[in-house]
């Protein structure tokens, strides 16, 4: 069974930055994708961003510009690097390990980190 376990969530002031982490029990290269989800109280999961195995990254319109996704293989962890927070982007903040031929929302799942953002 693969671990994934998020930390560096917090309380920040609008303007502010915070690094999540992520690490994961194997190799992240075995992976096909990481994904950093977030859900606010009363919403959907969403996806805010994508690592690929091999480097290709995506975000969400909403934090593009603002957040950042790396990884480091060595160390089986994945980051998000979120600068210029607003209250909206208060939420857990989930992280997922895709393996190759994953659907919907399989995958290995921690348990989340919390970010709120004050105005």
């Amino acid at each position: 069974q693969v671990q994934v376990v998020e930390s560096g969530g917090g309380l920040v002031q609008a303007g502010g930055s915070l690094r999540l982490s992520c690490a994961a029990s194997k190799t992240i290269p075995s992976f096909y994708a990481m994904d950093w989800y977030r859900q606010a109280p009363g919403k959907l999961r969403e996806l805010v961003a994508s690592i690929l195995s091999g480097g290709y990254t995506n975000y969400a319109e909403p934090v593009k510009g603002r957040f950042t996704i790396s990884k480091d293989n060595a160390k089986n962890t994945v980051y998000l690097q979120m600068n210029s927070l607003k209250p909206e982007d208060t939420a857990v903040y989930l992280c997922r390990a895709r393996p190759p031929s994953t659907m919907g929302a399989g995958g290995y799942w921690g348990q989340g980190t919390q970010v709120t953002v004050s105005s």
